[in-house]
Formats: C-alpha cells, structure tokens, sequence
C-alpha cells in the first residue's frame, strides 16, 4: 500500500470547492493524477489567527487501492423480525442508534416515541410559533428524532473515549448526511436536513423487522421482583422485552417523577441556566474573521466564551453553549405555562442572525435539596420557566432586553429584530434572574465583550430562557455493564439519564446499551 501524507494551507476559495480542492492536494503530492487511486480526507478546520482566513487540511493520497476500513464498510442490517424484543423507549439520537445497533447484533429493536413522525410534527411546531399553543407531546423536543432534530445538527464531541465517532458519522452518511462531516472538524447536518435522514433510519429499522411506533407515551413500568420487563404505554398497552433501553431526552420531566414515585433510584445532578444572546451574524463574522464581508465561501462564524465568577465567595462558570451561527432561536417549552428559548441552523447557516446560549452553571449546593430532594434541580428549571411565561405575557412570547442595557441595570430600550418568530416583550432580565445568576451574567459578558470587541452592546439582545441545557437528574447505571444499579434489565441512556450532551455522545451511549444487552442476551463475554 503507497500513500503519501499531506497537510495543506489553503484560502476558502480551494478548500471548499471539492473538484480544486482535490487537484490541489493532487499537486502537493507531488504525483500525476492518473496514479492516484483513493484520496482519503482526514481533517478540514479553519485558521483565524493571521490577517487572512485560511483551511488547514489533512488527506492521505492513496496510490493503490487502500484498505477497506478507510473506503468505509456500508453498514448491513439482518432480518430480525422474529429475534429476541428489546424495548427502547425515545427516538431521539439515543434510541435510533441503540435500535439500529441492535439490529446489527441480532435483536429486534421496538421504538417507542411519544411524540408523532418528523413530517407531522411540523404542523405541532408551526402551532407553537404562530398560534402560541404547546403539545405537551409534539413539540420542539419531543417527537421523531427528539430536541436535535430541529437544531444545528452539531456533530462536534469531546466524548471520544464513549463509542467510536467515526461509526457514527458513517451511518448518518449512509442515510443521507453529506460526507463532508467525516472530516471537517466542526461538522454540521441542518435543520433542514437533519428529517430527511432522521426518517431515512426509522425505515432501515422498519425494513429490517424492527419497529417505531408514533404517539407512545410511557406512562408505567413493568416490574417484576427488581426486574424490569417492559412499559405501558397511555393506551394501557404493554410492550415486553429482554430490557428496556430509557432514552427519553432531557425534558422528559414525567419520566423523572415517575421513577421517583416507583422508588427507582434517580439523582439530582449539576446544570446550567440562562439567556440566548442574539447579534447580527456579520458583527460575529467581522469580529472573528477580522473582515466586513466573509464571501460565499467562509461559513458563517461562531465563537466559543467561558468566564469563570464569583458570587458570594461561591465560583460558577458562565460560558457560551450550542452556538448557532447564521440561525434562529426557537420555542422549546413541553408544557403550557412556561417559556424556554433554544437555538438551531440550517445546513447552509445563512440567517442574518447568530445566536448562543450564555449560561450559569448550577450545583447542587444552588439547589433546594432540602424541600424537592432528588428533584430540585428540576423544580429550579420549572419556576424559572414558569416565570419567564409570566413575565412575557402568559404567551410563548420570550421576555427579552438590550444586551448592553441588561449589564448596566438599564430599562426602556426599544428591542431589536429578532429571529424569534412567537415574538418577544421587553423587560429586565435582572428581575428575571435570582440576584446570583443575573450578577453572574452580567459579569459573564462584561468579560466576553473584552474576549471579543464589538461583542457587549445594544446592537445585541439576550432571550430567556434557555434552561434545557443537559437533565437536571442523573439515573445512576452500572459503570460496566450500564445496568441500572438497582433495577435489572433497565438501561439509563443519553442526554436524559445524564450520560450524553448532544447528538453524536447520545448516539454513541446507545450503541453501548445496546452492545451491553446483546452481551448479557447471548452471554458474549
């Protein structure tokens, strides 16, 4: 096998346009095209720090036939219809990817969803943004494919020792991802991409005798002596299996208490709380590309902003969380009666507007222990949620303010264009907030708007709130076999046990429930 290594400067113009991108690492390599077999691309990242935007790539240009784990083996997945059942109950990133996985290892995945398909929750979404009204069960985090269906669709992880990666980029590809994630270092899908793909694995799952079912509430479990066998579903059906995989999401509050109120072990853990911050995209582009205009070839820019704050000699961290370049924010309540703001984009990111959450972390000794136990950190999320409501109206409009007003205790300013489509009312965020979090916000972008000039003013405006960034409770597993430590056969899993924080390290911690439960099934050791 000949290769040869490459790593390449080159302006945006050439690393984005595939056929001069691939002539110019052709040419680096110092090789006619007619040798070259196979380039494979390893590595695309952007470089901002000189006067000039630059593309750093790395490839290996293969001059014989490379070997098949760099081609990519197509995923294939078996008949198995009339193999052992394994319940999963979420078809968010989690779910799907445990199902597809057991299939790969000879089990029969049945999905059960609360929400409806990915095309008919359209209609539930466009309710909540014009007509102000929430389904409790068909909403921008509950549904097919869950809360990172309608989002960027980041695929970025830090959680590289969970689960291999690069499998699952490999099987988004498969059904309908652009290959570009497999290496750009920041990879995204869209918004507008992400259900095409999303419905493209709930068919592979049909088609290969598993099952996804729509409008399936969990409303109870079914135990047996510390075992658990199976779920009931709202219609009183009950679905039995060799486990049961939980992967509900982060908001999946009934959950939460229903584990609560059967005595299954659940934990409150630490969080974070806060605002979306909403510039104009083409501040944030000249600010981190260092130039009025990006052109059509840069993506739009994002950023990345922690400080750490001291509030009553207690340190928490303020810090940036699921940046959305050229997007919009959108209304992420699962019940009536509250207002909770989230951020997504398209696959092109071309909205005017850029907006992050800006977020204060929780711990447990913030939380009322004493009064909501386990639960604390949900009721926490709750009353703010509840208030935002409240503060705004009674509507899913989003109480909002002037950045630069909100750090100066300043009140009265006109809002700005937003690409919040329910609406937004002015208020003062300081009120909003305990004393704590708005003092630690307000120093939080005191200390961003020194990180990035032009950041702090009232060209921008902060939304509230964005309270759902990872589950307020932990549902404590087994470090070795995922079990849950004390009901056999229940699998805590992704973002809503506590395990995952985003699409691609939920996707991974389903894979491992599901190679745990196929190893404990056909006793693979």
């Amino acid at each position: 096998m000949k290769k040869k290594e490459i790593e390449v400067v080159l302006s945006p113009e050439v690393a984005y346009d595939n056929e001069l991108l691939e002539r110019e690492l052709i040419r680096q390599a110092k090789v006619k095209p007619e040798e070259v077999a196979f380039i494979h691309r390893l590595k695309r990242s952007i470089d901002a720090r000189g006067r000039e935007v630059q593309l750093r790539v790395r490839a290996d240009v293969y001059l014989e036939q490379p070997p098949a784990d760099v081609l990519g083996t197509p995923f294939t997945y078996p008949d198995v219809s009339r193999a052992k059942k394994v319940v999963i109950v979420g078809a968010g990133p989690a779910g799907l990817f445990a199902a597809l996985r057991c299939i790969e290892l000879g089990l029969k995945p049945v999905v059960l969803e609360r929400g409806k398909d990915v095309r008919t929750r359209r209609r539930d979404l466009a309710a909540i943004n014009k007509e102000h009204v929430v389904n409790p069960d068909s909403n921008y985090c509950f549904g097919e494919g869950g809360a990172g269906t309608y989002s960027d669709g980041k695929l970025y992880t830090r959680s590289k020792k969970r689960g291999d990666v690069q499998r699952v980029l490999q099987a988004l590809v498969q059904h309908g991802a652009t290959p570009d994630i497999l290496f750009d270092a920041h990879p995204h899908i869209g918004t507008n991409k992400l259900p095409v793909i999303i419905a493209n694995i709930r068919e592979a799952i049909n088609a290969a005798g598993g099952a996804v079912l729509f409008n399936q509430r969990v409303t109870d479990f079914i135990l047996e002596q510390g075992e658990m066998k199976g779920v009931v579903t709202q219609d009183g059906q009950e679905h039995t299996g060799e486990a049961v995989i939980l992967a509900t999401g982060h908001s999946a509050r009934d959950i939460f208490e229903l584990l609560h109120q059967k005595d299954i072990t659940i934990e409150a853990k630490p969080f974070a709380m806060g605002v979306r911050v909403e510039h104009q995209q083409r501040l944030i582009d000249s600010i981190q590309y260092k130039c009025e205009d990006r052109g059509c070839y840069l993506p739009a820019s994002s950023y990345s902003l922690v400080q750490q704050t001291v509030y009553n000699n207690r340190q928490r961290g303020v810090f940036s969380f699921c940046m959305c370049p050229g997007g919009f924010i959108v209304p992420s309540a699962t019940a009536p009666g509250e207002v909770v703001v989230n951020g997504m984009s398209p696959s092109r990111r071309d909205s005017r507007f850029a907006n992050s959450g800006i977020v204060v972390a929780i711990e447990l000794e913030d939380m009322d222990l004493e009064t909501h136990g386990v639960l604390a950190g949900l009721r926490m999320q709750q009353a703010l949620e509840q208030k935002a409501c409240e503060m705004a109206g009674g509507t899913q409009k989003a109480p909002a303010q002037l950045l630069a007003d909100f750090v100066n205790r300043k009140t009265g300013g006109t809002l700005l264009e937003t690409s919040y489509q329910p609406g937004l009312t002015p208020v003062d965020m300081n009120t909003l907030f305990s004393p704590d979090m708005a003092y630690r916000l307000r120093e939080g972008f005191k200390a961003f708007g020194s990180k990035m000039r032009g950041y702090l003013s009232n060209n921008a405006q902060i939304i509230g709130v964005e309270s759902r960034t990872s589950s307020p409770v932990r549902i404590p597993r087994d470090r070795e076999t995922l079990e849950h430590v004390q009901v056999k056969n229940l699998y805590p899993c992704g973002e809503g046990a506590g395990y995952a924080g985003g699409i691609v390290s939920a996707a991974m911690d389903g894979e491992r429930c599901a190679e745990m439960i196929a190893a404990k099934v056909f006793r693979v050791v």
